[in-house]
């Protein structure tokens, strides 16, 4: 059958949505630059694909056109409008994506209520064939499968002092060695994490639907 391909100039929405990268082409009207927002934990990643547009990050202002790209870092306040009277179409992607993605503050540089939003404004939806409940107690059990995971990593320490003292001797095979015993006793923790961030993201989209007025 192939894969997916997908175009800018026909898939203006959400094309990859995962805990570890949110993908979508976005079309930007011209008007003034929106609110600014940061991310908590997510690097974002801009690429202008047609007409030009207007960055701030950081207090910073540059103008891109088709075929440049620009970074909002962790934390760091960003915003675009589209200029030249045209919209502009962009590429972004955000990594990680768990929600809640987006960080707004008030004037007085507060953080605001966190923003949970519903599965539709990611163009996904919840699949429903498992109940809440059951997802609730998977996401309860991932995170103990998580907590296992970290407290079965004895041996990093040693490995880490291992690792250390053979990069300073320059021994290539006991730094490969070494090495490799450190990842291999982090790489649970981090597969454990990652199942249970895939999990936390129907735990949120549920219980935005779930606290909607036409669900009650």
């Amino acid at each position: 059958m192939g894969f997916p391909v997908y175009d800018y100039r026909s898939d203006v929405r959400n094309v990859l949505v995962t805990p570890q990268i949110r993908s979508r082409f976005l079309k930007v009207e011209p008007g003034p630059m929106g609110p600014g927002h940061t991310h908590d934990l997510g690097h974002e990643v801009f690429v202008v694909l047609q007409g030009s547009a207007e960055f701030e990050i950081d207090g910073e202002r540059e103008t891109l056109g088709p075929g440049q790209m620009c970074v909002a870092l962790v934390d760091q306040m960003h915003s675009v409008r589209a200029v030249g009277g045209e919209p502009a179409v962009i590429y972004l992607s955000v990594t990680p994506h768990l929600q809640p993605t987006h960080t707004f503050w008030d004037e007085p540089g507060r953080r605001r209520p966190h923003p949970f939003v519903a599965p539709g404004e990611y163009d996904t939806h919840v699949d429903r064939s498992t109940p809440d409940d059951q997802v609730l107690d998977r996401y309860v059990d991932a995170v103990g499968a998580m907590l296992e995971a970290a407290q079965a990593t004895t041996g990093s320490a040693d490995a880490a002092q291992k690792l250390k003292a053979a990069m300073e001797r320059g021994d290539g095979a006991a730094i490969e060695e070494a090495r490799n015993d450190l990842w291999d006793s982090a790489f649970p923790v981090y597969e454990r994490v990652a199942a249970m961030a895939e999990i936390w993201n129907d735990v949120a989209a549920r219980s935005v639907e779930a606290g909607q007025p036409d669900q009650a």
